[in-house]
């Protein structure tokens, strides 16, 4: 008998760079577009390689179009792994422009990634997790596969406020801005599972959603950013939250996808400015360790797959296989 194949499990990271951290947190000298993306190919790559895994990196256009960033960006596609889209201007209030505004900002974006990694993008994660039906249109017009910017949990509103409270100097009309960063209570209660998006345009290739996984049934987040957090009070807490998040998963059939952070992996040696971020008093070894004993537990637990590989899986078994079909789902209460 073969032996039983693993679940799936999709990796992705979002290459949010210096200059967005300072944006979104309301710091002086964000307009000058200072940059770690270089140091982080230089210290992300080998670590994936070492561990023989593609992954998807989501970028922002305007980090494509920046000189200092073209090799490392280059880089990642020429080392196989997916690139996806994550806005042109990395604006986490990207749900409050107009359907017009939606379409040039992926549209720019895409373009740039394209020029300079020779990828063309076809997975999009808003920033901030941002999502509105004109992002859905635009991204089936321009034939685009999945979208992964639904981060169904109910701690949200509650990261936000925490956010918020570190943003201080932020003038009032910036702080509405940031009103939706992380998505509502109401949020929380999106499916876990991968769906498939009702949209107008009969003929248009279907738009999968792949949501960030957060823990089933409780609807508390997973991705390394907040295991880390957890690592910095107690290593065996963060570790036993971590692995029976995934046993859930497991058992009620999530297939997960796991997000990444520049910051889980860059230490506060090699960034400074952003002691706001959970983890940032650790240094870029202690984080190191802490990314390779999860990777050694996903790597023997899932087939650890990029998210376009995650989005065709889905797409192929749903054609195959009646019982599985997707489930569809309008962007009810979206902008």
């Amino acid at each position: 008998m073969p032996p039983k194949q693993k679940p799936l499990l999709s990796l992705s990271l979002d290459a949010d760079n210096l200059w967005s951290y300072m944006k979104t947190h309301g710091d002086p000298g964000w307009e000058n577009y200072p940059t770690y993306l270089p140091t982080l190919a230089q210290h992300a790559l080998p670590l994936l390689e070492k561990h023989g895994l593609k992954i998807t990196f989501f970028l922002v256009g305007r980090d494509a179009q920046d000189e200092r960033n073209k090799e490392a960006l280059h880089a990642l596609a020429q080392a196989g792994h997916e690139i996806g889209n994550h806005s042109y201007e990395h604006e986490p209030w990207l749900h409050e422009y107009s359907r017009e505004q939606c379409r040039e900002e992926i549209a720019s974006a895409e373009e740039a990634i394209f020029e300079t990694t020779g990828q063309r993008t076809r997975g999009f994660r808003g920033p901030g997790f941002s999502l509105s039906q004109g992002i859905l249109e635009t991204l089936q017009e321009r034939g685009y596969r999945y979208d992964a910017s639904t981060f169904p949990t109910i701690l949200g509103p509650i990261a936000r406020l925490y956010y918020l409270h570190k943003s201080k100097n932020l003038p009032r009309e910036e702080r509405k801005k940031r009103g939706r960063l992380f998505g509502r209570f109401r949020d929380g209660m999106r499916p876990l599972k991968p769906y498939r998006w009702e949209l107008s345009g009969a003929g248009n290739s279907p738009l999968v959603e792949i949501p960030v996984t957060t823990m089933p049934l409780f609807r508390v987040p997973i991705h390394l950013s907040y295991i880390l957090y957890l690592a910095t009070k107690s290593r065996p807490l963060a570790r036993l939250y971590f692995k029976n998040s995934l046993r859930l998963c497991k058992l009620l059939r999530v297939e997960p996808s796991i997000l990444l952070h520049p910051l889980d992996l860059l230490g506060g040696d090699l960034v400074q400015g952003l002691d706001f971020f959970p983890g940032m008093n650790k240094d870029t070894a202690w984080k190191t360790e802490l990314f390779e004993e999860f990777l050694r537990f996903l790597k023997k637990k899932f087939m650890i797959v990029c998210m376009r590989d995650h989005a065709e899986t889905i797409l192929e078994r749903s054609q195959a296989e009646r019982a599985r079909a997707l489930p569809l789902l309008r962007p009810e209460g979206l902008q």
